[in-house]
């Protein structure tokens, strides 16, 4: 009896983390804001607040490593993000006796 009820603890706090970690930042901060209103524990507080304070977006706030590195002119790519939007080439052939360009 006592293993059934550790077991569906187990499953339920795992449902709970997997779902709050899958959903998307809106529904999550909406909760996070009402749960904030209850009278919780300290443990349970730290990561609401944090799940409030997170920024959405990419290099919106320019606290990383990305949106330091922005190319000075304004439309232009870095030489970096230029290799990586660079298209894929498959080529067929036997290349044992060379090296593919």
């Amino acid at each position: 009896m006592v293993q059934n009820l550790v077991v569906a603890m187990l499953v339920a706090g795992c449902f709970v983390y997997a779902l709050w970690t899958l959903a998307p930042k809106a529904p999550r901060s909406r909760l996070a804001a009402a749960l904030l209103k209850l009278p919780l524990p300290l443990l349970l507080q730290r990561p609401l607040t944090q799940a409030l304070r997170q920024q959405g977006g990419c290099a919106a706030c320019g606290g990383c490593e990305r949106a330091a590195n922005k190319p000075e002119k304004p439309g232009g790519l870095a030489q970096a993000e230029r290799a990586l939007c660079q298209p894929v080439n498959f080529v067929r052939g036997n290349f044992s006796n060379r090296l593919p360009r």
